[in-house]
């Protein structure tokens, strides 16, 4: 009986988190719909100026979506090897001792809040950048970039490690026996057998940099514009709405074009792990 019980509430409780998925959605449709009525779903999308309190306004996201993109790839360019190759380090060519002194820092600095990354990329990154690369600021998309591409590094890292040990030890003495050598075994066996942990990790890290707000708040730049290149001071989507909020009248198209900007954030956060889910399993 209490077996049976079990097994016909647990289906209720799973469904709550696909309630709470269609609430939010649902949320960001209709209070951002009064903005893509006025404006135009055109308009609003492709607009190349983001101007709410100018006379008259302007409230064209493509700047932001392309800042966020921007940003995004950079973080992925720079996360995905760093993050790997340190999972590989720790689970196939640590000493014993190393890898629990690693793993448990790993996990640890995937708890660190953005804010202090924040602060780590305005003191540190921010004037290297400028200085390394003679800008006339340190405060870009590519400092933004770097920030989230360390961020997501100790999930990657972290998740990719479990997946690498996971591997049955059976498939690296095959590989061995065979002749292989270390490296051989690691690109040719293990990786390709726990492609699917990884592929995961990757999708969590990148999930991470795409919704962060504070750390690209406080270092992307703020520069509305279309950025010319991921050294520009930009302005992703999640910064925007966390820094306009507060100052949107409620009910204003100001406020329902932010609400709009979470949606479209939200559909392309969707779409993507839509999208990467059905690579990982083969179907895309």
């Amino acid at each position: 009986m209490r077996k049976n019980f079990i097994e016909k509430i647990l289906p209720g409780i799973a469904s709550v988190s696909l309630l709470f998925l269609l609430g939010i959605a649902l949320t960001l449709i209709l209070t951002g719909f009064p903005a893509f009525e006025k404006v135009g779903v055109i308009e609003l999308i492709l607009g190349d100026e983001w101007r709410p309190t100018f006379v008259p306004p302007y409230f064209g996201i493509l700047p932001l979506i392309l800042s966020s993109a921007y940003v995004t790839i950079g973080a992925i360019i720079f996360a995905v090897p760093l993050g790997v190759a340190s999972a590989v380090y720790v689970a196939e060519l640590a000493r014993p001792a190393v890898r629990e002194t690693i793993k448990p820092i790993m996990e640890i600095l995937a708890g660190i809040p953005s804010v202090v990354f924040g602060f780590f990329g305005i003191v540190f990154v921010s004037p290297l950048v400028q200085k390394v690369f003679n800008l006339p600021t340190g405060l870009t998309g590519f400092t933004a970039a770097i920030i989230l591409g360390l961020m997501a590094v100790p999930t990657i890292a972290s998740i990719t490690e479990d997946a690498i040990t996971s591997v049955p030890k059976e498939l690296r003495h095959a590989s061995y026996a065979l002749g292989g050598n270390i490296w051989e075994t690691i690109t040719r066996v293990t990786i390709p057998a726990a492609k699917s942990g990884i592929f995961t990790a990757v999708i969590l890290g990148v999930s991470r940099a795409i919704g962060e707000t504070m750390t690209v708040l406080m270092v992307a730049g703020g520069a509305r514009g279309i950025p010319n290149s991921l050294f520009s001071p930009m302005r992703p989507m999640t910064a925007t709405i966390a820094g306009e909020m507060g100052e949107a009248v409620v009910g204003s198209i100001h406020y329902h074009a932010l609400f709009a900007i979470g949606f479209v954030l939200f559909f392309i956060n969707i779409v993507f792990n839509l999208a990467a889910e059905r690579i990982r399993k083969g179907k895309l």
